[in-house]
């Protein structure tokens, strides 16, 4: 029974984390995804600028300003008005953040599950098991070093962290065309796909 408490309540929680992951990409709450976005695209743009090593010390730095300043107020406030209300930040201090064993071993067997099937597809397409999937990805490499010639890491991670808090919207909006659209140009690469099939011996999949 205990277990199976256990089970749902970790159910629930995964369950609340998506909803609010959704939420905030979708800008339910606009001051929110807007804080959030705004955040996340300060420290990208502060990363193209400075190293990895000052942003963080800053970042400290910012952090722990606040909180001095903050617990320096209090403790003044306290003493003119002579109360004792204690540390300011006492609910936060005793707020359990460690995690537990059983928790370490669901995002470990994850990891391992992902990586096992990350790397048996590598193996799949590097030693051409199918070949139309294997020319797939030596295309998608080619592109990728054109990519690669025009933008860095940080600033392709700037485009996705634009894309996340954007195309969502968007495709919410505009579902209907978006999906006309995609199906139009999936049925013209599995057209062009089935012709290439046809004419390269043995690259048709097998029947199963």
């Amino acid at each position: 029974m205990q277990a199976t408490a256990d089970q749902t309540k970790k159910e629930s929680s995964w369950s609340s984390w998506k909803g609010q992951a959704i939420d905030l990409l979708y800008w339910r709450n606009v001051k929110q995804s807007g804080a959030v976005f705004s955040s996340v695209l300060l420290l990208l743009f502060s990363l193209t600028q400075f190293s990895v090593v000052s942003v963080g010390a800053y970042l400290a730095l910012a952090a722990l300003s606040a909180t001095i300043s903050f617990r320096i107020y209090k403790s003044v406030l306290q003493a003119v008005q002579k109360t004792d209300e204690g540390h300011p930040f006492k609910a936060y201090l005793e707020m359990e953040i460690a995690l537990s064993q059983d928790q370490i071993s669901k995002y470990a067997d994850k990891i391992l599950l992902y990586t096992n099937t990350c790397m048996k597809e590598l193996r799949r397409l590097f030693l051409v098991q199918d070949l139309i999937d294997s020319l797939k990805f030596a295309v998608l490499m080619w592109l990728l070093t054109y990519v690669g010639a025009l933008f860095n890491g940080l600033t392709l991670l700037i485009l996705v962290v634009v894309s996340m808090f954007t195309m969502p919207v968007v495709y919410e909006k505009h579902q209907a065309q978006i999906d006309q659209y995609v199906g139009l140009i999936r049925t013209q690469v599995n057209s062009v796909v089935g012709k290439i099939q046809a004419k390269i011996p043995g690259t048709k999949r097998k029947e199963e």
